[in-house]
């Protein structure tokens, strides 16, 4: 009987010690907009052989949230990318689920830009107008309506005579919150009407888009609304400046509030639209899956985030160099989060 118990504490203690090397390879989700930068590091980082390549799967930011904040063990991923903060609610999942050391480290700056193709008209908004072409709901004679323009001239008369057609991210992108809460919410809390209205009923009438088909909402990556815009010049899309700068051959970008998107106006805080980076460590998986702290000291390496390095030729917007200097001591201690 004694012997029979120890083949089986054996035999157990055999098969913790192959769950805990089971993944000798770092696991990497979330924001689409970061995945380029996040590959590109990873690349890099197996280029020097003492790791595996990292595995880095692009799940828009709130998927990538749901995956990182499901628990703790080789099953999960160690690392999450996000184009917004982590969220009150997503901390609480995370906790009920025990993944309660959490680094974030922020990475750098993009930009929201309305795109077209080219060749096709030049559009100079501005995010009132942005607003009413896409919200659900909009104020007209002092109350609520289902929104009625059909075409950009109908808004202003001033916009191209071309029928709404706006491809945008889905919810699942973390694109789509920063839509909403730097177009959106900034332009329908300006309105008269929405000024009266208690707290839920103003973030249900300002953040909800149109289900008319004029915006089209894509679930997929960037190509896909490039793609659809090519097939209609007139048509617009929402997307980050990361990607325009990499397709500038094909596509052009609106002015938004007179300013246009680029590195200079994006990391000066001119551009209205625009928004830091981020991503977040599993501080309980630093120790249990390999390479973790290298990959990060590789990201936060002066070569790879700075002003010259090589995530700005891939359309990164480098943050300040006190800035990065922070966040680069950040990663290295794996510092706790602080909302």
């Amino acid at each position: 009987m004694l012997s029979r118990t120890l083949a089986v504490a054996a035999l157990a203690m055999v098969a913790t010690a192959g769950a805990a090397q089971a993944r000798d390879q770092i696991r990497i989700v979330g924001s689409s907009t970061v995945y380029p930068f996040s590959t590109a590091v990873a690349e890099q980082f197996g280029k020097g052989g003492k790791f595996k390549t990292p595995v880095v799967e692009s799940t828009g930011t709130g998927g990538g949230m749901r995956l990182f904040c499901s628990g703790v063990g080789e099953t999960f991923p160690d690392i999450t990318n996000a184009s917004r903060r982590i969220t009150t609610s997503e901390l609480e999942a995370c906790a009920k689920n025990g993944v309660t050391g959490i680094t974030e480290v922020m990475i750098g700056y993009d930009g929201i830009v309305a795109i077209n193709a080219k060749g096709g008209p030049k559009f100079v908004l501005t995010r009132d107008q942005m607003y009413k072409a896409t919200a659900k709901d909009i104020p007209v004679g002092g109350k609520l309506v289902p929104n009625p323009y059909k075409s950009w001239s109908d808004i202003d008369p001033s916009l191209p005579k071309e029928p709404i057609l706006v491809y945008g991210p889905a919810p699942n992108h973390g694109t789509r919150d920063a839509y909403v809460e730097l177009v959106l919410d900034p332009a329908c809390e300006k309105q008269p009407e929405i000024k009266a209205l208690d707290k839920d009923a103003k973030k249900k009438a300002c953040q909800a888009v149109r289900e008319d088909g004029a915006w089209v909402e894509v679930s997929e990556n960037y190509t896909v609304i490039q793609q659809k815009i090519t097939a209609n010049p007139a048509a617009l899309g929402v997307i980050t400046f990361s990607y325009i700068d990499q397709n500038a051959d094909k596509i052009q970008a609106a002015t938004m509030d007179g300013v246009t998107a680029s590195f200079e106006t994006i990391a000066s805080g001119k551009y209205p639209v625009s928004r830091p980076l981020f991503f977040y460590v599993k501080k309980q998986h630093a120790g249990m899956v390999p390479g973790i702290k290298e990959y990060l000291a590789e990201f936060t390496a002066e070569k790879t985030w700075g002003k010259e390095g090589y995530l700005v030729d891939k359309g990164l917007i480098a943050a300040p160099d006190a800035q990065r200097k922070e966040q680069a001591a950040n990663a290295k201690n794996l510092g706790d989060l602080k909302m």
